[in-house]
């Protein structure tokens, strides 16, 4: 047997329908965190978060996705991050960089694309940061294959006063910048 509403029933759940579809809906945090319009997402469910950033470097959007891990009072640079062995530049799974526009990095041409970032520090001198065309590497450099890279440049790290407890990649002037600990490592990107 079907069953007939009422006016009133029928305006009744339209309501409730509305109420609901409006109603307040959870999500990531997202934040504009600089004037290089960036944004950025914080997934605060894992020990390092999963951070998801989104900024311009003149009229080229860049995404960067990354764990970040906290110092937690460790030695970082020589200890839980090796010199001169790649590292996953970030915590988890590869940091993954996308662009839909031809970037210029440290000099050299990146095409379009997705590509995970690794990096190379060293106790002296420049670091090498390493494009690898396999982006999606569900336990970072223990599954880097160098017969992947896309691009290899330098960059030289600055070491400053204050530390930095949790890592951050920011995309600013002058492209990218990675920092955590005491280590600045700007990645120039045009």
């Amino acid at each position: 047997m079907r069953k007939i509403f009422t006016f009133q029933q029928i305006i009744f759940l339209a309501s409730i329908a509305i109420l609901v579809g409006c109603g307040e809906q959870k999500s990531t945090s997202e934040e504009v965190v600089d004037s290089a319009e960036i944004e950025e997402t914080v997934e605060e469910t894992r020990a390092s978060p999963l951070r998801k950033i989104e900024g311009k470097i003149g009229d080229k959007t860049l995404k960067v996705q990354y764990g970040s891990p906290a110092v937690k009072g460790r030695t970082i640079w020589g200890d839980l991050v090796p010199f001169s062995e790649v590292w996953r530049t970030g915590a988890n799974e590869a940091t993954f960089i996308e662009s839909a526009q031809d970037l210029v990095v440290e000099g050299q041409t990146l095409k379009a694309g997705k590509y995970s970032l690794f990096t190379v520090p060293m106790e002296n001198g420049d670091w090498t940061v390493i494009f690898n065309s396999e982006w999606d590497l569900e336990h970072g450099h223990f599954q880097y294959k160098e017969e992947n890279d896309v691009l290899r440049v330098t960059s030289t790290p600055q070491w400053v006063n204050e530390s930095k407890e949790w890592l951050s990649i920011q995309v600013t002037s002058p492209g990218l910048v990675v920092e955590w600990e005491k280590l600045k490592l700007p990645i120039e990107i045009k």
